[in-house]
Parts: structure tokens; C-alpha cells; sequence
């Protein structure tokens, strides 16, 4: 399986991506399974909290460049399969917490976002990373990194799409957290069991109302950008973004 469920104690489901061969890169297979995983933790009514970590070094290098198993459009995969599990996690009523416990970078950023509270490795870093390859991001991003750190500061870090440091993300609130390596899961599992005491009803409810107040935009940024995406993943400077990432070296854009 390329996602692990497991129960831990008895309040508390650990999700881990699994495939650390790839830094977790999503593939259609992770997809799936990750959607399966949530959709049985969001209906696992003796569970109070969700914990969504990464097996290996990485918590998800975002999408995995090389498959192309889907035949659907990346516009049709993207309000779909990934729409599809990231709503399932924001609409959980369960807090879910990502133990970000490596490199997050594209759509592994969203996914980060996407959770409503963060534990970061000291060693581990965001990076949007699409403009690396010509594309725009997606799975929301646009609308959860706004969000976070507001118009300026989300656009600059899609455009130079660099890596954030730890120290950085807590500066600028992407993270509530920041803990040695070793510590990102048990710490997040801590998290996890002490929210469990709280009452279940409030703290749904409360997570109803937040997410309500701040998602007004969100269905339409998703749509928007997988309209984007779609004429972007077509163009030349995505086809060369690409093979040099895969080829380890510097694009050379030309603007088709």
C-alpha cells in the first residue's frame, strides 16, 4: 500500500504516505489510497484526531513528474482525485495535524496547508516549487498560502519558489511547530492525544466555523487553477522544467 493507517491508542489514527523511494511523490496509486485512508479516519467515530506524516525522509516531494498511468487531464485529476482527499481533510471533523517530518514541496505543500495545525522536523523545508517547472500551484494553494501569510509574501514565495526553512515557516506562521527530526511524529501523536481529551462536539464545531469563515474562495481558487494547470502542463517551458529537474540541472526557459 502506498499509505499506512494505523490506530494509535485509542483516539488517535497515524496516515503515513509510503512510497520514501520517491520522497512520497504522489503517484495516481497515493492518491487513491490517501483518499481511503481519511474518508475512513473522518468516519471512525472513536477516533478524536488525525496525524499525516511522511515514511522516510521526506513528507511528499508533491507529484511524481514520472507517471503517467492516469489518462485524465491533469484539470480533471486535480478538482478530482487530489481535490477529493484534500477536502475530505478539511471538512474532517477531526483535527488533523500534519507531522511534517521532511521536504514538503508542491502539492506536499498543499497538503501541509491543508491540515489544520503543523509540526515541522528542524531539518525540513516548504517549497511550492511549481514555477520550477513552469506550472502554477495548485490543489488550492494559491488560496491557503494567501491565507496564511497574506497577498505579497504568498506571491513571492510561488514565484522564487525556494525552500523555506523550519525557522522560517514558524516565523511566518505557516507552522505552529518546530521540533528536532526525531521528535516530529511523537510530538505530533502528543498533540494528538491531548486535543483527544477535549469535547469532540467543540472542537468539530469549532473547525466547522474556521474553515467556514476562511474557505469562501476556496472552491473557486481550486477550479481556477487547475484551469491553468491544464494549459501550463501543455507549454514547452513545462516539458523543459521537467526534464531538467529529472536531469539535475538549470532550465532554459524560452516562454511557450
Amino acid at each position: 500500500m502506498t499509505v499506512k493507517y494505523e490506530k494509535r491508542g485509542e483516539t488517535t489514527a497515524l496516515v503515513t504516505l509510503n512510497r520514501p523511494q520517491t520522497l512520497n511523490a504522489f503517484d495516481a496509486a497515493m492518491r487513491a489510497d490517501l483518499l481511503d485512508a481519511m474518508t475512513r479516519a473522518s468516519a471512525d467515530a472513536t477516533l478524536r484526531a488525525v496525524v499525516i506524516t511522511g515514511e522516510g525522509r521526506g513528507f511528499s516531494a508533491g507529484a511524481d513528474v514520472t507517471d503517467a498511468s492516469s489518462p485524465r487531464t491533469i484539470e480533471d485529476i486535480l478538482n478530482t482525485e487530489y481535490g477529493a482527499f484534500l477536502s475530505v481533510i478539511m471538512t474532517c471533523e477531526k483535527p488533523v495535524i500534519a507531522a511534517i517530518n521532511g521536504p514538503a514541496a508542491g502539492i506536499g505543500m498543499t497538503l501541509a496547508l491543508a491540515c489544520d495545525l503543523r509540526v515541522m522536523g528542524e531539518d525540513a523545508y516548504l517549497m511550492s516549487a511549481f514555477s520550477n517547472i513552469g506550472l502554477v500551484p495548485d490543489g488550492g494553494l494559491s488560496w491557503l498560502l494567501t491565507q496564511e501569510v497574506g497577498y505579497a509574501r504568498a506571491y513571492q514565495l510561488a514565484v522564487e519558489a525556494e525552500k523555506i526553512p523550519a525557522a522560517r515557516c514558524l516565523e511566518l506562521g505557516l507552522v505552529n511547530r518546530v521540533v528536532p527530526g526525531e521528535r516530529v511524529v511523537p510530538e505530533s501523536l502528543e498533540w494528538a492525544a491531548s486535543l483527544a481529551e477535549r469535547a469532540p462536539l467543540a472542537l468539530a464545531a469549532t473547525k466547522r466555523a474556521f474553515r467556514a469563515a476562511a474557505q469562501s474562495g476556496l472552491r473557486n481558487a481550486m477550479a481556477y487553477e487547475a484551469m491553468l494547470q491544464k494549459t501550463l502542463i501543455a507549454t514547452e517551458d513545462c516539458r523543459e522544467g521537467v526534464m531538467a529537474l529529472m536531469q539535475k540541472r538549470k532550465p532554459a526557459f524560452n516562454g511557450r
